[in-house]
């Protein structure tokens, strides 16, 4: 099988967000003002959820490919249910 084309820039982006929550976190220590951390935090959400995007994207070029090149029709639909579930799970 072949490498998921978005590990590389998953990884970078998750090494940002870990710093990103590092830096809220020593915002709440220092009593930072309430505004200014929840406009981090809401950074934190939008930066996770472009995580997910590229993930479901991975997903689907990599996993559901690979089911429906099987021609397994079990794994088929096991493969689509769980992108349906990623979905709706993302949407939230």
């Amino acid at each position: 099988m072949q490498e998921k084309k978005n590990k590389a820039a998953i990884q970078k982006r998750l090494a940002r967000l870990e710093g990103q929550i590092r830096g809220i976190s020593r915002m709440v220590e220092e009593d930072r003002y309430c505004v200014d951390v929840l406009m981090q935090t809401a950074a934190v959400r939008s930066a996770l959820k472009a995580v997910e995007r590229l993930l479901i994207e991975d997903h689907a070029n990599h996993c559901m490919e690979a089911a429906i090149l099987s021609g397994d029709q079990d794994e088929q639909r096991t493969k689509f249910r769980e992108m349906v579930a990623l979905l709706e799970k993302a949407r939230d």
